[in-house]
């Protein structure tokens, strides 16, 4: 540690309940997913002087990038004392937490927080926009018409097996694992699930929807869990959820309860009545960039040898790299070739997870390079779009 006096600890069943405490005062609430999600992370606490000044927990969990998981690790519930803020511990207090996850394999970190400029610095970086929406019971009731599909009420278990395989369609979501359900259900405990299947087929839509109080209409519908494996059947989750106009003003899709794809703004009768608010985003740091390369599933038919150089994190420094992409695997090898495209370690996370839709939106975020090669990078990416469906 470069603090002197500092120790950062796996914490007990004293020192994390010490923790509670203190992220209670931290955060001006009770964070209730530090006891819930404490017996399945890995729970670190700063410790100088004996006494509990930060902490935060760490999920080893993977992720899905091209369609396979990918080792990573999700952080989580963290937070410094206000008295101690200002001093560079946060920076320490990761480090050492992804520490113990990294040696049980992670190559990927992923953590939500409204501090994206701190943690930029240390090598995150959004690799998409994060929004909730509302829009109203009428509306949806209005756009989507009923259809032939069977709608079966289901415990969140049972369609476990259907949401990794429908995540893995897209870059980031969990492979959730066995104690997600339980969770969830502790998290909300009025949540209710739905299968979507037509008749003698299996589900190819699985919905999550709580009821929670409106701050002005009284009641509203919240989506969770939104799981479509087409228009087909997205259009019949959205209709289901436009049955409920006759006790339900408005229908709110949490932040991470919508894909990042225009299924209202492209079918709603009225665009306008669609509200949508920003959220601060998930951020994604590659903790090892080769493992990272090697594990992540690549489309079968791009064939890509290109030179590239990626920037430290402090930006003191240049690895320099061959990509090679063939056969659905990809490699990372160090060189002394010059390369052709240089990224930012945050640039290469936003690529890693198809956050770059055009080259000119990599330009835009610093990508430097000739805009062929950055078209033939970008394109190995482009089969699948960032969205991580879990907030932690």
């Amino acid at each position: 540690m470069t603090t002197p006096g500092l120790d950062i600890v796996e914490a007990d069943d004293d020192l994390w309940r010490t923790y509670d405490a203190l992220a209670r005062r931290a955060y001006g609430h009770p964070v209730e997913d530090i006891p819930r999600l404490g017996e399945h992370a890995d729970r670190r606490v700063a410790v100088p002087d004996g006494k509990v000044v930060a902490g935060g927990l760490g999920l080893l969990i993977p992720q899905f990038f091209g369609g396979r998981p990918v080792p990573g690790a999700s952080m989580a519930c963290g937070c410094v004392a206000p008295e101690e803020r200002g001093g560079q511990l946060a920076g320490e207090l990761i480090a050492e937490r992804l520490r113990p996850l990294q040696e049980q394999g992670a190559v990927v970190a992923t953590l939500w927080t409204a501090s994206t400029g701190y943690v930029r610095r240390l090598g995150w970086e959004a690799p998409a926009q994060v929004c909730s929406w509302t829009v109203p019971a009428d509306e949806l009731r209005r756009s989507f018409r009923d259809s032939d599909f069977k709608i079966t009420h289901v415990t969140t278990g049972q369609c476990r097996p259907l949401c990794n395989d429908l995540a893995a369609r897209w870059n980031g979501p969990w492979q959730r694992p066995d104690w997600w359900e339980t969770w969830q259900e502790r998290q909300h405990p009025d949540m209710a699930t739905y299968a979507f299947n037509l008749p003698g087929r299996e589900p190819s839509g699985v919905l999550s929807v709580a009821g929670e109080r409106h701050p002005t209409e009284g009641q509203q519908l919240v989506v969770y869990d939104f799981w479509a494996a087409d228009q087909t059947v997205s259009a019949a989750m959205l209709a289901f959820l436009g049955r409920h106009n006759s006790r339900i003003s408005t229908v709110a899709f949490q932040r991470t309860g919508l894909p990042p794809a225009p299924l209202l703004t492209h079918h709603l009768r009225r665009s306008g009545a669609l509200t949508a608010r920003a959220w601060h985003p998930w951020m994604l740091r590659i903790l090892d960039l080769r493992q990272a390369v090697q594990l992540r599933g690549w489309p079968d038919d791009t064939d890509l040898t290109l030179p590239i150089e990626v920037v430290t994190e402090d930006g003191k420094a240049t690895d320099r790299f061959i990509l090679r992409i063939a056969g659905g695997n990809g490699e990372l090898a160090s060189t002394t070739r010059e390369g052709q495209l240089t990224l930012t370690r945050g640039q290469f996370a936003v690529w890693y997870a198809g956050g770059y839709r055009s080259t000119a939106a990599a330009q835009l975020a610093g990508a430097d390079g000739a805009p062929r090669a950055l078209a033939q990078l970008l394109k190995a990416t482009a089969d699948r779009e960032p969205w991580l469906a879990d907030y932690f």
